[in-house]
């Protein structure tokens, strides 16, 4: 991850450097000028934006596939009526009895669970979260360097890639540290200590891991593609913006802002991706959201036992967490308990 973020930002400067030989404005880029400066402040914010809309869609998607894996525990059965949940559990105790993969259930007993569901709504949900970030990448210098001039757009690449670079590194190490606090859990058995004290240790690193993996897998990885799109952007429409003068031909701006408004107003509310309605709540008051399940049948979710529905939300979305994604024992009973 190191070496793919030292590629992209060299890959940036490079084609920032083409885009400042390409427009070859004679009053310079002084930082301290308003124009640039407003530039750099502009392109500094929008890492953190991205990386913004990229963990909401990787919050929402596991959420969904949440859903659905419950959903499949209660309800998809064997032709001797056996429930998934209910091999799960045989095979989390046997499990634990003998050692992992020595336990082996007869034919009929096994519960086929349907994978292509989950597989089906990541990839709609990859495609469809990414609508948002992949546009503002391209509509951002299309805005800038049209609305206000190219010694703007010069302030906001420079912004962008300074800002995207520190953030993309930090994601990169403080995902990859909250992955092997994990780990180490697990090597260390804490999961199933008598301890009380080392149970919670497990369980609040789990619950940070749930941040840490889109941290180092998704939101850091994809700021190497936005500095480099962005100035891929830039470099293209270089030749429409050479001896432009600041606000020259800024009605030009409008139409790449004009779109952006729309865009955002689809994606907002009417597609609701732009919003976090926080679904991991919903499923503790046994509610499942709107958009949860699309393409399948209408399905109940049931509230997890145990858990509070009024509250601090913070605290009841990291209980859910640490529950659903391995807290403690018995987890797969806990998940298929009406």
């Amino acid at each position: 991850k190191g070496f793919a973020i030292g590629s992209a930002v060299l890959t940036a400067l490079s084609l920032l450097s083409a885009f400042k030989n390409k427009i070859n404005d004679p009053t310079g880029y002084d930082v301290g000028d308003p124009v640039v400066l407003s530039g750099v402040l502009t392109g500094a914010m929008l890492p953190y934006l991205f990386a913004a809309l990229t963990m909401i869609s990787v919050g929402k998607a596991a959420a969904e596939i949440i859903s659905e894996v419950r959903w499949q525990f209660k309800h998809i059965r064997n032709a001797k009526g056996i429930s998934l949940g209910e091999c799960i559990r045989v095979y989390t105790e046997k499990a634990e009895e003998f050692g992992e993969g020595v336990y082996r259930a007869a034919p009929e007993d096994e519960v086929e669970p349907d994978s292509d569901k989950c597989v089906a709504i990541s990839t709609r949900s990859s495609v469809r979260e990414m609508i948002a970030p992949g546009a503002y990448a391209v509509l951002a210098p299309l805005m800038g360097g049209f609305l206000v001039g190219p010694r703007f757009l010069m302030g906001l690449l420079a912004g962008a890639i300074t800002s995207g670079c520190m953030l993309a590194i930090m994601m990169a190490n403080a995902g990859g540290a909250w992955d092997n606090s994990k780990k180490l859990c697990e090597k260390l058995g804490l999961k199933k200590s008598k301890d009380p004290a080392k149970k919670e240790q497990q369980k609040a690193c789990v619950v940070g891991d749930t941040v840490g993996d889109p941290f180092k897998d998704t939101s850091g990885p994809a700021l190497n593609i936005l500095i480099k799109l962005m100035s891929m952007v830039s470099l293209t429409v270089a030749p429409l913006l050479k001896d432009h003068k600041d606000y020259d031909h800024w009605e030009y701006g409008l139409i790449p802002t004009a779109i952006f408004v729309v865009l955002t107003l689809i994606l907002g509310p009417m597609m609701n991706i732009l919003t976090w309605d926080d679904p991991l709540a919903n499923m503790v008051s046994g509610d499942a959201p709107e958009d949860m399940g699309k393409g399948s049948s209408s399905r109940s979710y049931e509230p997890l036992a145990g858990l509070p529905t009024t509250g601090n939300r913070r605290n009841t979305v990291c209980k859910v967490i640490g529950r659903l994604l391995g807290g403690g024992g018995g987890v797969h009973q806990n998940l298929v308990t009406p």
